[in-house]
């Protein structure tokens, strides 16, 4: 039996953080404004794999107003979304995800950032799918004021 879950997630430009992206720090940013790490990527797949599995989203589990998860590692928040998951009676088949942003341009990045969140998964590189867009210049992510991830993941009964 398999299960599909979608997962999103949309921060603020803060041109003053570093950009964590997928488990990696991309020096030349801009930066994400949030709680955690604001890793907007890693929030989507996490959101996606607790979808899939029907046990609630990101914010259940890692409340954004909660001391705790102050500047706190993302891929803490996959880990735990994927035990959780796994509790549950489910495995990580693949993940296939977007992240729209106008900068920095993510081609150099991407494998990288594939091989980082198949590692923080537990799975293999092939089993992680990471592509970038661009907004073309459209809404607030076009507008550089905001990066954008989405995520589908597929889950199957261990």
């Amino acid at each position: 039996m398999f299960r599909v879950g979608q997962g999103e997630d949309i921060h603020r430009i803060d041109e003053a953080r570093t950009l964590v992206l997928g488990g990696i720090i991309i020096e030349e940013g801009p930066g994400l404004a949030g709680h955690s790490d604001a890793d907007v990527l890693l929030h989507a797949i996490t959101d996606a794999v607790l979808g899939a599995a029907a046990l609630g989203d990101i914010g259940h589990y890692f409340p954004p107003g909660d001391p705790r998860y102050a500047h706190a590692d993302s891929a803490d928040f996959l880990r735990k979304a994927l035990a959780l998951a796994r509790e549950a009676g489910w495995e990580l088949a693949n993940v296939d995800s977007t992240v729209r942003t106008e900068r920095p341009k993510l081609a150099p990045y991407i494998s990288h950032i594939r091989e980082r969140v198949a590692e923080i998964a537990g799975v293999m590189v092939d089993q992680v799918s990471v592509k970038a867009k661009t907004s073309e210049k459209l809404d607030a992510v076009g507008r550089g004021e905001a990066m954008f991830a989405a995520a589908v993941v597929l889950l199957e009964r261990t």
